[in-house]
């Protein structure tokens, strides 16, 4: 049996123990973003905080989930990802337990903010490893149909189970949860980033510097636009007169095509067809934003949300295994982190600025995201290149590929 035929099984197994450790902590740690629609009211009964307050909390834990990413630049290709993984995911756990502890605001700020950094170290962890499988479109739609799915969970059983009980009740089930995922941590090659791609490799493959740019840009560019409609969506069905409960049941739709979405990504997996369902999906977008201009009746407003939702998170996958294939190293997938989170935070900013400059009207923020996703679909197709497949492989040659939110 030659050397070629038997890693053959070796990589599948390989993989497959990825794919579980990304789907376990995408699913768990991704709650921290998550609890927010749950937790905000408990936070402001228990510690008697303002609006203001809730929302700086919130901030500065996705602030901090982003910001992990800078540290990673020192050690991510140094240490052990085994070793990193049962730190970081041991942070996690005491984070959440003092959280459910302290009764000072301060405190559990401090306490969130050292959470979230260790949640979003693992973060960067997934991301990176997520490249180095053989199938990296299945692997980011892994990491994307699992906080998905944990998200609508959150959110249909969350409220009522923990109805009566405290904030710190919530913070010390995350933490229980965050327990489970020390099982898969072994799942995973430590040494991965120390073995894969030799350094002198790793310079000669180095992406030009355009593609790169290029690819950051439809990254951060997309997720303006993403986050800035999302967050106001539901004031666009208000400001056409449909009522909450409707717009409400519109948005749980729009929830499972999203997750239905993630699912065909993941099935479909790495494909030579990768460009094309790029530029299906960004059309799609297109499309789902073009249809809430005006004031959109019921129906229309429906079919917007639900492609917006379902293309969203179709391109994802493919988007992020487009930076993947650009370098065997490291440091591109934790960049992308960053613009990710940097998005996330621009978006609700710029666009509730637009909102209140166009008086209370949503045009200027929707011109601005169409055109900021028209604008990512166009760098995204400049950062493709072509690829090679090695026999009995679907990949890049030469680097990581595999998911995710």
């Amino acid at each position: 049996m030659t050397a070629t035929a038997q890693a053959a099984p070796a990589a599948v197994s390989s993989d497959k123990g990825t794919y579980t450790y990304i789907a376990v902590f995408s699913a768990v740690l991704y709650t921290v973003l998550l609890i927010a629609p749950v937790i905000a009211g408990k936070l402001i009964e228990q510690f008697g905080l303002s609006p203001v307050q809730v929302g700086t909390l919130f901030s500065l834990e996705l602030g901090a989930f982003s910001l992990a990413t800078v540290p990673a630049y020192l050690w991510l290709r140094r240490m052990n990802l085994r070793t990193a993984s049962y730190i970081f995911t041991s942070v996690v756990i005491a984070g959440n337990v003092v959280s459910g502890f302290v009764d000072d605001f301060g405190l559990l700020m401090i306490a969130r903010v050292v959470t979230s950094l260790a949640a979003g170290s693992i973060t960067v962890i997934i991301l990176t490893l997520s490249g180095k499988t053989a199938n990296p479109s299945r692997a980011f739609g892994i990491f994307v149909v699992f906080q998905l799915a944990m998200g609508a969970l959150i959110l249909a059983v969350f409220p009522s189970l923990f109805a009566g009980a405290g904030v710190s009740a919530i913070y010390w089930t995350l933490a229980g949860l965050a327990v489970l995922c020390l099982f898969v941590v072994n799942r995973i090659d430590g040494e991965v980033l120390r073995t894969a791609v030799p350094v002198a490799a790793e310079a000669a493959q180095r992406v030009p510097v355009l593609k790169a740019a290029a690819g950051m840009a439809a990254v951060l560019l997309f997720y303006i636009a993403l986050s800035g409609i999302w967050s106001f969506i539901a004031q666009i069905a208000a400001g056409s007169g449909i009522d909450l409960s409707a717009s409400s049941l519109v948005l749980s739709l729009a929830t499972v095509a999203g997750i239905l979405s993630a699912l065909v990504a993941t099935a479909l997996g790495e494909t030579p067809h990768r460009k094309l369902y790029l530029a299906v999906g960004y059309a799609g977008m297109a499309a789902s934003i073009a249809l809430l201009f005006g004031s959109p009746a019921l129906i229309q407003f429906a079919v917007a949300a639900v492609i917006f939702k379902f293309a969203w998170t179709f391109i994802l996958p493919y988007l992020l295994s487009t930076l993947s294939s650009l370098s065997s190293g490291a440091h591109l997938m934790n960049t992308t982190n960053l613009m990710i989170g940097t998005g996330f935070s621009i978006g609700p900013i710029v666009s509730g600025a637009l909102i209140q400059s166009g008086g209370g009207s949503f045009t200027g923020m929707l011109v601005f995201a169409l055109a900021g996703v028209l604008a990512s679909c166009a760098l995204v197709l400049i950062a493709q290149r072509r690829t090679t497949t090695e026999p009995g492989l679907t990949g890049v040659a030469g680097f990581w590929i595999a998911p995710a939110a």
